[in-house]
């Protein structure tokens, strides 16, 4: 059996600062390579940090070439990375709240985030989903924050063939508990594994709960990060079973020219 390696990127964003940011999904793409991770994923709006009110100027079309370094970065250490964006799908368009593949061949999709929190309607419009991924024996179906809130996505994702349902959030303390129990639920109820990637930090006036979490098909926990901070929540599956691991990222100095 081949063994899958998943994780989550539990990341603090720099508010507004791309490249900054840049270089630190950089440092977590280097991390998760070394640890045979397949398939990275990113909280919501990673890139940018969830700064509503700078969405509309931080705006990009997903092919923007300021992304080609770290799509590059990805190709190179072959990990397929899934970070958030505020993405126009054309330069006059409104701004969505975007999850961009970078996949492993070089090539872009892009999955927008289709149900809103009240307050977003401000800053974003609703997107449109996008196609699930496969990876190797494993399809995977992409949720950002509030898509996981209402039932159908997740339905609709397990009745699409999905094995994996992967969320990149910004869940507060507050919020933990009850968001937490649905994702495992799904687990449970559609015998799905569900990856949350959350953020490890403050960011656009919310204080992330960290706790970046992954739950085997069934609803058994098979790791999670312990609270805040920058960290690497990885889960392995071969014919043992699963395993999980969580490792501590220290971050780089916030230079410019990256690793």
């Amino acid at each position: 059996m081949t063994t899958l390696t998943i994780a989550a990127a539990q990341t603090i964003s720099i508010a507004g600062d791309l490249q900054a940011n840049i270089n630190r999904h950089r440092r977590f793409i280097e991390i998760a390579a070394g640890q045979g991770v397949q398939l990275l994923v990113f909280p919501e709006l990673s890139l940018t940090g969830y700064e509503r009110s700078l969405a509309a100027t931080l705006a990009i079309l997903p092919n923007d070439p300021v992304l080609q370094p770290l799509r590059d970065f990805a190709r190179e250490l072959g990990v397929t990375t899934v970070v958030g964006m505020p993405i126009r799908l054309s330069g006059d368009s409104e701004v969505l709240i975007g999850a961009l593949v970078l996949a492993t061949d070089g090539s872009l999709a892009v999955y927008s985030k289709q149900h809103l929190h009240p307050g977003e309607e401000l800053a974003f419009a609703p997107g449109a989903g996008g196609s699930m991924l496969t990876l190797g024996n494993t399809t995977v179906a992409l949720a950002v924050c509030a898509d996981f809130s209402h039932a159908s996505h997740a339905r609709q994702a397990a009745d699409s063939g999905a094995d994996l349902y992967a969320a990149g959030v910004l869940i507060s303390e507050n919020g933990y508990v009850a968001d937490t129990a649905l994702l495992q639920g799904y687990a449970v109820e559609h015998s799905m594994t569900v990856l949350m990637a959350n953020h490890g930090g403050a960011t656009g006036g919310w204080e992330s709960a960290g706790r970046s979490a992954i739950w085997a098909p069934g609803g058994e926990l098979i790791v999670a990060a312990a609270g805040v901070g920058d960290a690497l929540v990885i889960a392995r599956h071969d014919a043992a079973g699963w395993t999980g691991q969580v490792v501590a990222v220290t971050q780089i100095d916030e230079c410019r020219d990256g690793l």
